[in-house]
């Protein structure tokens, strides 16, 4: 029995893609990566926004071409299952199992039914988390990993369809992600990117109050050499975070915070806890108290009720504040959020607009930010070589997510291989990336 995978979106889904193919190795199902080839044909969607759930029913159509051949079964989990659950199979004839986000420990269940000619729909009672036992095939480089330590969201954004689809937060005992770590750093993995949908309120449904500097001292004392903090909401970046990244060298000195806007009338339409003040305050905290810090954030344009003046007021907090990395997304109106029904909802022409202007913006910025790093020393992991240029690496620093964020491309280096750590220096800064040349 061979199958095929298709992860779509965040990081926190592939998570959840992973532990089912851990599941389905386990039973023996040999994974391939030609389509073509597949008994079983699976894709874990992702609905946080419009272009989201149109390219997750693209790729269902696209793969359901294969049932004409080998194929037996399509399988639909994630969050487009989660949301429509009983619409996808109404709708989409070729689709013959659906799996809901708390669900995909049943991904056994699904394939068996399928197979029988049983159109089944799987929906978890509530969101579930894998914990350390849990069987689990890693699909990034050996020296890189995510590891979610939450599930879920108790806040209310209200442009944010997340806790609609995963439900309330549920967070993993730190002895549990201690325990993945330490296994995951003997491994050989060099990197651990801890994920959750806010991962600075880790632990307060367990304990009562959040617990992310406590797990990070036990994360810390094992031999992972990097730990990167994602998604960290600033309404609970406290002092004693702070101080923490800043003291501990595993900790990478790369803040990301989702900031969303910066004019107080907007963020109070988005149901933010925060003000432009007290984001500004928390941004001087962090440059003042923890060296050479990298600090990355997403921002959307065009929320109902913008007006030119709002847009300006978030123009000028990114100009002024000259951030190293910024995304920009124009506003999604996602069914059943508390902002669908807004009054004064934006033209797509002056979001787009909005966006490209900001976008400029930024590539300046980061452009003058990777300038300011020429003559600077880096270390960094090497993740591949140029092809064509066998002489060129690539790679990247503490400055620098997987996935999201530029590399660092070193010159004359014919020794490296993916998954060393090198010492460089930075030769010139570009938009997104940086050359440099090796110097140990």
């Amino acid at each position: 029995m061979k199958a095929g995978f298709v992860s779509l979106g965040c990081a926190k889904n592939l998570v959840d893609t992973e532990v089912m193919l851990g599941i389905m190795q386990a039973h023996g199902i040999e994974l391939t990566p030609n389509p073509a080839d597949a008994d079983i044909l699976i894709v874990n969607t992702c609905a946080f926004i419009l272009s989201a759930k149109e390219e997750s029913i693209t790729t269902i159509l696209n793969l359901a071409e294969y049932k004409r051949g080998s194929c037996r079964a399509l399988i639909v989990a994630g969050c487009l299952g989660q949301l429509y659950k009983r619409d996808l199979l109404d709708e989409m004839p070729e689709v013959d199992a659906v799996i809901g986000t708390g669900a995909w420990n049943r991904i056994m269940e699904a394939i068996e039914e399928a197979l029988s000619g049983r159109r089944v729909i799987l929906i978890g009672e509530r969101e579930i988390i894998y914990n350390a036992k849990t069987p689990r095939l890693r699909t990034t480089p050996n020296y890189t990993a995510y590891v979610k330590i939450a599930e879920g969201c108790n806040n209310r954004c209200s442009f944010c369809s997340i806790p609609l689809i995963r439900g309330r937060q549920i967070s993993r005992p730190i002895e549990d992600v201690r325990d993945e770590v330490r296994r995951l750093a003997r491994l050989g993995v060099k990197e651990i990117n801890l994920i959750a949908q806010d991962t600075t309120a880790y632990g307060v449904d367990l304990y009562g109050k959040p617990k992310l500097v406590e797990l990070l001292r036990e994360l810390v004392k094992t031999d992972a050499h990097w730990i990167r903090i994602l998604y960290a909401y600033p309404r609970r970046f406290t002092d004693e975070l702070i101080d923490l990244i800043a003291a501990e060298p595993k900790i990478c000195n790369y803040v990301d915070l989702p900031l969303q806007h910066a004019s107080n009338k907007i963020l109070k339409l988005m149901n933010r806890p925060d003000t432009r003040e007290s984001i500004e305050a928390l941004l001087n905290k962090i440059r003042a108290r923890i060296p050479g810090v990298v600090i990355r954030s997403t921002f959307i344009v065009g929320f109902p009720g913008e007006t030119d003046e709002d847009f300006m007021k978030l123009r000028t907090f990114l100009q002024t504040q000259r951030l190293d990395k910024v995304g920009v997304f124009t506003y999604s109106r996602e069914e059943n959020t508390a902002a669908y029904d807004l009054p004064d909802q934006v033209t797509e022409q002056v979001m787009q607009e909005r966006y490209h202007d900001l976008m400029s913006l930024q590539s300046l910025i980061s452009q003058q930010r990777n300038e300011e790093l020429e003559g600077r020393e880096l270390e960094v992991l090497i993740e591949s070589r140029d092809e064509e240029v066998p002489q060129v690496v690539a790679g990247r620093s503490y400055r620098d997510a997987p996935e999201v964020d530029g590399l660092v491309y070193i010159e004359n280096d014919g020794r490296s291989k993916p998954g060393d750590l090198v010492r460089v220096k930075v030769l010139a800064g570009f938009v997104y990336d940086v050359a440099a040349e090796r110097i140990d």
